[in-house]
């Protein structure tokens, strides 16, 4: 009778794992129907004339960094050749750095400001707030109307500004969002993977929820805030570990609206090495949690927010919540294979799996058409891109235990220290780049669980051919590779 009651329970929380993911496809399939129909809109907006000079705004540029000796000259570098009239443009170079870097940032500042550029080197005497209050002190010597921002790692166009400040025009625009670009993306399989999935963010995801006037997130990066929204939504706040998004819906509540450029790419290093992607991941999944819990009430409670823009923004805050509900269905599949040959009464139960089939038909088709949109169509891609969604299937579902830690972590309100994600610069650095000296070489704790689940999921695979069922047979296995592809790459540096 216990066991029977057991397997009741292990059954309603496999079943509702599936079922939640099922209807997060349904709405990623919402956004791809926006997605379409947007590309059938002509949206004309409101934008400064750049001809008439009076017309143009002041504006700063601002650049947290933190040890970024690898890749400051090439940032400096980059945004000290932007393309506006230097007599309408500050850069404040947000430096909370504890190393030598900081000497080094000092001279190239120093030699910048000797043509003529308005370029300060702000260094505070702690780090408080982290990246969040490193912008916000910044914020109040800032002499710009607009505030554009860059992590270390972006390398903007020449005309990035001429692109995007001319949106301001119409006064209810608060944020200018631009699509990242990614200048390693080929330089290895995780590179790949990480690509193919923020490839869907930015083109699926900002553009089907902008197209709707739902709300987006500015991504921390390669966009522009108009100063009075900034402090009309609050200002920045650290008590969460994305303060981008964060912020970003507060303003939006506050009804400032958020102008997202599909078209204009600023490109990027991803990180290339787990240890990096681990703690970028951590932090991206573990923040977003943290704000769920911090705004989904204000969102519910909004009187001036249609109920399908409440749907999908309380979604998109439970977007890392999802690595939850995989974990689980993961971990719960194993017994089901057990219960279903104990109980053959209740195999309609088990159909219920036919609901995770049809959600990776769905998210196959949505992630085609942001495949096709960064890297064209055509029969050949096409293959590519099945090889490609397939991998990045099965390593996500390795991420699946260390996110999901990071999303409890973030419900549950636990604090951690905001970790940046060490930068590389690879494209000059060649294969020095594996000396460098932000990498961490400690290995994460949960390395140790997820070579247990190396071998739970082995045991799932061990399981179905015993019990002559082999329906799960092809997600056991696409587990086994991938949390054997993150527990072994975690003890390796490429």
């Amino acid at each position: 009778m216990i066991y029977l009651i057991l397997s009741y329970i292990i059954l309603f929380f496999y079943s509702l794992a599936i079922v939640l993911i099922f209807f997060y496809s349904l709405a990623q399939f919402n956004l791809l129907l926006n997605y379409l129909k947007s590309k059938k809109q002509v949206l004309k907006r409101q934008q400064f004339d750049f001809e008439n000079t009076s017309e143009i705004p002041f504006v700063t540029i601002q650049l947290p960094v933190f040890n970024e000796k690898y890749v400051v000259e090439r940032l400096l570098q980059t945004i000290s050749k932007l393309e506006y009239p230097i007599e309408k443009l500050e850069i404040q170079v947000l430096d909370d750095s504890i190393d030598d870097s900081v000497i080094e940032t000092k001279r190239i500042i120093n030699e910048i400001s000797k043509r003529g550029i308005d370029i300060q080197h702000i260094c505070r005497e702690n780090r408080i707030g982290f990246k969040a209050g490193a912008l916000k002190a910044g914020l109040k010597t800032a002499k710009g109307d607009f505030i554009a921002i860059f992590d270390a790692d972006f390398v903007p166009k020449t005309d990035w500004l001429l692109k995007t400040i001319p949106y301001f025009k119409d006064g209810k625009v608060g944020v200018v969002q631009t699509r990242w670009g990614h200048i390693n993306r080929n330089f290895s399989l995780l590179t790949k993977i990480q690509a193919f999935a923020l490839d869907a963010h930015f083109t699926l995801e900002q553009v089907g929820r902008n197209s709707k006037k739902h709300f987006i997130n500015f991504n921390g990066t390669a966009g522009v805030w108009r100063k009075s929204c900034i402090i009309d939504a609050g200002n920045w706040e650290s008590d969460t570990l994305t303060e981008d998004l964060d912020l970003s819906y507060r303003a939006q509540l506050k009804e400032w609206e958020f102008v997202y450029l599909e078209d204009i790419e600023t490109p990027a290093e991803l990180p290339a090495v787990l240890s990096a992607a681990r703690s970028q991941q951590f932090r991206w999944n573990k923040g977003g949690a943290e704000n769920f819990k911090k705004m989904s009430k204000c969102i519910i409670e909004a009187h001036n927010v249609t109920t399908k823009t409440k749907f999908h923004g309380l979604l998109h805050l439970l977007n890392s919540s999802m690595f939850l509900c995989v974990f689980a269905m993961a971990v719960l599949s194993v017994p089901v294979l057990y219960i279903k040959n104990e109980y053959p009464q209740l195999t309609i139960l088990f159909n219920i799996v036919a609901f995770f089939v049809v959600t990776s038909i769905i998210f196959f088709i949505c992630y085609w058409f942001t495949y096709k949109k960064i890297n064209g169509g055509g029969v050949s891609n096409f293959f590519r891109y099945i090889r490609m969604f397939f991998t990045f299937y099965t390593i996500a579902m390795g991420f699946s235990f260390q996110n999901s830690i990071a999303v409890l972590e973030g419900l549950i309100g636990k604090k951690s220290e905001f970790v940046r994600t060490p930068k590389f610069n690879i494209e000059t650095l060649k294969e020095k780049w594996k000396e460098n000296i932000y990498i961490s070489h400690k290995i994460s704790k949960n390395t140790i669980v997820e070579g247990f689940l190396v071998l739970y999921f082995l045991f799932g695979i061990y399981s179905g051919y015993l019990l002559n069922d082999y329906g799960l047979l092809p997600f056991h296995l696409m587990l086994l590779i991938g949390y054997g592809y993150v527990f072994i790459k975690s003890f390796k540096s490429t």
